[in-house]
């Protein structure tokens, strides 16, 4: 018998890089298997042709919903009703929501209290609302296509300024050129590593979140003799918020809490001990 979750996959197609999709459908793989894969848009707009050929690649399920204004959100609407009716079958056991929308905050929180796990995936500035809403929430930016507004039917004047324009991008930088017909060029900016690259130590540290996170879950976890179990410390996070390693560039927990070198780890390889502040090292290696 097939132990593994039983997976929901919705995507908000209005509201998501088809640049990411093969990231995530790896990630829910790991996680389990997606019995339902659909995605919502209005299929006949021009702003989802990169979708329409990625559904085809990867059996998901387009679910047609026209937009009754330019700035509706039906497509919302049309996969929360179906997340919902999903959720009364019975069949599931976690939900996928691809989506950078804080307004599916509400849908993640009601699936949660149905006792659902709730993966988001959305791009890192995704408002904390939703993150923190969700069971995980993994962080999908991407480097293989423009920004999704540079396109977007719904930015009109940006549209149609470059309406002629040739998009290339410079690999080394992740930055897109845009070049007119009268060799005008305009650097359109940067868009993050997809995955998450790993983050340095030196970054680790100056994420204050992040390490107060890790300082409070280890001193929750801390035994009599001083050290905290890593299994524990994972537990604890988890019960604290969506977090995942993998949104800093580890595949898991331990390597990312020793990558901050403000831990010991002790010599059996599963024990973590917060380090004093004065033991931290003032100059550690930037190559974590």
């Amino acid at each position: 018998m097939d132990d593994r979750l039983r997976i929901a996959l919705l995507i908000d197609a209005d509201n998501a890089s088809s640049g990411t999709l093969e990231y995530v459908l790896e990630e829910i793989a790991n996680l389990g298997v997606a019995n339902v894969r659909r995605a919502y848009g209005d299929w006949g707009s021009g702003y989802l042709k990169p979708w329409r050929d990625a559904l085809l690649e990867n059996a998901i399920q387009p679910l047609q919903q026209i937009a009754y204004s330019k700035k509706g959100n039906a497509s919302d609407m049309a996969m929360i009703i179906d997340a919902m009716d999903l959720l009364y079958t019975g069949r599931f056991d976690a939900f996928a929501l691809m989506s950078s929308d804080s307004d599916f905050t509400p849908l993640a929180m009601r699936l949660r209290a149905a006792n659902m796990l709730v993966f988001g995936f959305g791009k890192s500035q995704t408002p904390n609302a939703f993150k923190a809403a969700c069971s995980t929430f993994f962080h999908v930016d991407n480097t293989e296509e423009p920004p999704l507004g540079l396109l977007s039917e719904k930015e009109g004047t940006q549209s149609s300024a470059i309406e002629a324009a040739t998009i290339t991008q410079d690999r080394s930088t992740s930055v897109y050129t845009l070049t007119s017909g009268s060799a005008a060029t305009a650097k359109v900016g940067a868009v993050p590593t997809q995955p998450p690259k790993k983050r340095s130590g030196a970054e680790l540290r100056g994420d204050t979140a992040l390490v107060n996170l890790l300082r409070g879950a280890t001193e929750a976890a801390k035994g009599e003799d001083g050290w905290s179990h890593l299994g524990a410390i994972g537990n604890h996070i988890n019960n604290r918020g969506s977090f995942t390693p993998k949104n800093y560039g580890y595949k898991t927990l331990k390597p990312l809490i020793l990558a901050t070198e403000l831990f010991a780890l002790h010599p059996e390889g599963n024990h973590i001990k917060a380090l004093p502040p004065k033991h931290a090292k003032k100059k550690p290696s930037e190559n974590a």
